[in-house]
């Protein structure tokens, strides 16, 4: 089974226009299709997003028993579907349930001229499902017949964002390590990193398993029950149990992005200043100014690979769940925990008035 990427991500969401409208003004996404009952998606309205690589399927439920419907009601908006690139989705989806997957919906085939899509889905973690893609024609096709792609197609040298980076994910307490060994066992990934991550009080685990290719990543967390609850508990609790946390976006130039999508009206979560006071001591010298840095709140961590960027969005959904990062990586492998623990740091040093701005 050769696995070449993420293909898609599709959210169910409590309405589809409007997603689509908010995507589309603060991040420049562009809808570039839509289906429904009309092109034999029964009971829901779906529409596509693309910018640079990224394929974004928004879906919402238009019956109550649809399962678009029953997933906003119980986790409100987000990550139902990951798509997943494979050479061949049937072969694909035999090796996997005879490895232990679940088997949701078997290999089906979109075709409309020289254009094919063959896809089938099967259980990923919680009730989010892994949708396995074989692709075969023209990439501006997304689901022959299922799904019209419209006009216009996106410009990409606009394009602020180029790929999705990872997934992080949070599973509940004891979950951590069963999902990891799912992901391993049954999909052939590789377990590339483990942390146990401290910020005051609170405590989390994290494992990163990724795919042969490099091209799916998925970041585990789960929280200490040994340590005060945090941010991950209430993930937890205001999605109703394990979920996609948030998506990360790579981009290439970071310091432009951020600039641009702050300018659109996107609010992201605050850094210290004094955080940038030592930021060259600890991560050496930076090709960016660290003064433009600070003026944005980009975070910036180094492993032994390189430096990697990074910015996390607030939760624009009322349950404060599902956020975005944007994330430029400039050499770096893993994913930023050091930034963790730094930012906890500063924030403790500005309020006992020890740093500055």
């Amino acid at each position: 089974m050769n696995i070449s990427g993420i293909d898609h991500i599709e959210l169910y969401v409590g309405d589809a226009k409007q997603a689509a409208f908010y995507l589309g003004v603060a991040f420049g996404f562009t809808v570039c299709g839509q289906g429904g009952p009309e092109t034999g998606l029964e009971g829901q309205r779906s529409l596509l997003l693309r910018q640079g690589d990224i394929q974004v399927v928004l879906t919402t439920g238009l019956v109550p028993d649809h399962p678009a419907t029953e997933y906003v009601r119980r986790h409100g908006d987000g990550v139902a579907v990951v798509g997943i690139g494979v050479d061949d989705a049937a072969a694909a989806y035999r090796a996997l349930t005879e490895r232990g997957a679940r088997p949701v919906s078997p290999p089906r085939e979109h075709v409309r001229g020289d254009e094919r899509v063959v896809v089938a889905e099967v259980s990923g973690f919680s009730d989010v499902t892994h949708r396995l893609v074989e692709r075969h024609g023209s990439p501006r096709e997304f689901l022959p017949g299922a799904i019209v792609v419209t006009d216009p197609e996106p410009d990409s040298a606009a394009d602020l964002l180029r790929r999705i980076d990872h997934l992080a994910i949070c599973v509940p307490v004891g979950g951590l390590a069963p999902t990891a060994r799912y992901y391993v066992d049954v999909f052939g990934f590789e377990q590339i990193f483990e942390e146990y991550v401290e910020v005051g009080g609170q405590g989390m685990d994290s494992k990163v398993v990724q795919s042969p290719s490099g091209h799916v990543t998925f970041t585990l967390i789960e929280p200490d029950p040994r340590r005060q609850p945090g941010q991950i508990d209430d993930f937890l609790t205001w999605h109703a149990g394990a979920g996609v946390q948030h998506v990360a976006f790579g981009t290439d130039d970071i310091v432009r992005a951020v600039s641009a999508l702050a300018e659109k009206g996107v609010r992201f979560l605050g850094t210290p200043g004094s955080y940038y006071d030592a930021l060259e001591e600890r991560v050496g010298h930076l090709d960016t100014p660290v003064d433009e840095l600070r003026r944005l709140g980009v975070l910036v961590d180094r492993d032994h690979w390189g430096r990697l960027l990074q910015i996390f969005t607030e939760s624009v959904h009322v349950r404060r769940t599902l956020f975005l990062e944007i994330i430029e990586r400039r050499g770096a492998l893993t994913f930023g925990s050091g930034n963790i623990k730094a930012l906890y740091e500063a924030k403790q040093g500005e309020l006992s008035g020890t740093t500055s701005r």
